[in-house]
């Protein structure tokens, strides 16, 4: 079952010629759209099903700079920034507030973790504050469990993934991009060893800049082209709650369930660091990559293998731009739930926040996450293609981030001075060889 979510319009006319593409109208496709339009280019977005259908509507709707890896920290700060001049510029809420960031914990090893990473934050100007357990029962008090300790900032955010994206999309379309749904791209066309175009299933969009930034589909794209792109897929799950007592105003974390307040008067849901991986030829290809990173999640991770291997075997990466392509095939991923995440969610929460026993469980959802062997994204031209350029490989993290990472996309489609230094974002590292560790330290 897919999320609520506010739909837009599209534009009739596919334009036979623009300055950039951007394929894909999640978060990240969007945000870019919208910073590149602002520079004064002619922009068209692509996205195969609808603007926000695939993870960037089925996220926690965190937008936090605490627990970031390093190198994203200043992307995350900047991002804040962002998601208030954009939503204002929209003109339309996209359901984001600063209401702060609360994680609690039971372990005195991940509380003085926390201290590290806030000394290290802090120069970053990111502030957030360790609390005691006395601290936490003054925050929490109607919590039952017993905490060592908990870690807040206040300078952080949420929004509403259903409302977020096509409010986005709207302060895009207000600076001249226009927006074709129901329009995959098959592929692009080179000529003299750069792109010049990019074929989609309703006609072809003469360009020299592409952007990619389709999420779970993007690594199956640039294979295509002979691009590697290491990229695992993980399905969550997540779900939203009836109205209930506002325990918390922000965004709650735990060792076991994580919560976010929402305009509705409920709670969005889920457990910490669950998932189920599925099992492709993908997967298997780019194994010994991933191994570290399984290694650090394997206590939170399922593992699926069905009908989806074969198919995706059967599928391979040499179809014709003339014919109907993966990428219309499904039009939008929507895995199913995993109810016992869900029900155990529900039961944690409960029994820790008694005054939460009323509320029920209103609807669930699966989305999946694109994933990189270190959990850091890509936001990068390709050497091998000069003008096919990559914002994807979110792992998770993409919603908060989105504005500032569209901006730094956009920023890098046209040379100009970065917002936050790229190099942690490169392509490179994905190709070089070296074994890719995750660093991410929540």
């Amino acid at each position: 079952m897919s999320p609520p979510l506010n739909r837009i319009n599209s534009d009739e006319r596919l334009p036979a010629q623009a300055d950039v593409v951007v394929i894909g109208g999640g978060v990240i496709g969007v945000s870019a759209a919208y910073h590149l339009a602002k520079k004064g280019l002619c922009v068209a977005l692509v996205e195969k099903g609808h603007v926000g259908g695939e993870q960037s509507s089925r996220n926690w709707g965190w937008c936090r700079q605490q627990g970031r890896a390093r190198e994203e920290i200043p992307l995350a700060r900047e991002a804040l920034r962002l998601w208030e001049d954009m939503q204002n510029d929209a003109g339309v809420d996209a359901g984001f507030r600063r209401t702060g960031v609360l994680f609690l914990t039971k372990s005195k090893d991940e509380l003085a973790s926390w201290e590290r990473w806030a000394a290290v934050a802090r120069e970053m100007q990111v502030h957030s504050t360790v609390l005691t357990p006395a601290e936490v029962a003054e925050r929490m008090p109607g919590n039952t469990d017993q905490w060592v300790g908990g870690l807040h900032t206040p300078s952080d955010g949420r929004a509403e993934p259903s409302m977020a994206v096509p409010a986005l999309a709207t302060a895009a379309r207000k600076h001249g991009v226009t927006i074709h749904q129901g329009c995959a791209a098959r592929g692009l066309e080179t000529s003299g060893g750069k792109v010049s175009a990019v074929v989609t299933e309703k006609g072809t969009i003469r360009t020299q800049a592409v952007l990619l930034s389709g999420g779970a589909w993007s690594s199956l794209f640039c294979r295509r082209h002979g691009i590697e792109l290491p990229i695992g897929l993980v399905n969550a799950t997540a779900c939203r709650t009836t109205p209930g007592p506002e325990i918390t105003s922000g965004a709650l974390g735990t060792d076991f369930y994580c919560i976010r307040r929402r305009l509705d008067g409920g709670f969005t849901l889920a457990l910490r660091n669950r998932g189920t991986v599925e099992l492709s030829p993908d997967l298997l290809r780019y194994a010994w990559t991933f191994w570290p990173t399984y290694l650090h999640r394997k206590n939170g991770l399922k593992m699926s293998f069905g009908k989806s291997f074969f198919d995706q075997l059967m599928r391979g990466t040499s179809w014709s731009f003339d014919r109907p392509s993966p990428f219309e095939t499904e039009r939008v991923r929507d895995p199913a739930p995993d109810m016992s995440l869900v029900n155990a969610a529900l039961a944690s929460l409960i029994k820790a926040n008694p005054e939460l026993k009323d509320i029920e469980i209103a609807e669930a959802w699966g989305g999946t996450i694109d994933c990189t062997p270190d959990t850091i994204p890509v936001i990068s031209p390709v050497d091998a293609l000069p003008g096919f350029f990559l914002a994807t490989g979110f792992s998770g993290h993409g919603f908060g981030i989105g504005p500032a990472a569209g901006k730094l996309a956009a920023d890098i489609v046209t040379g100009a001075t970065p917002l936050v230094d790229p190099a942690a974002y490169s392509h490179k590292r994905m190709i070089d060889g070296r074994r890719l560790a995750p660093v991410s330290p929540f």
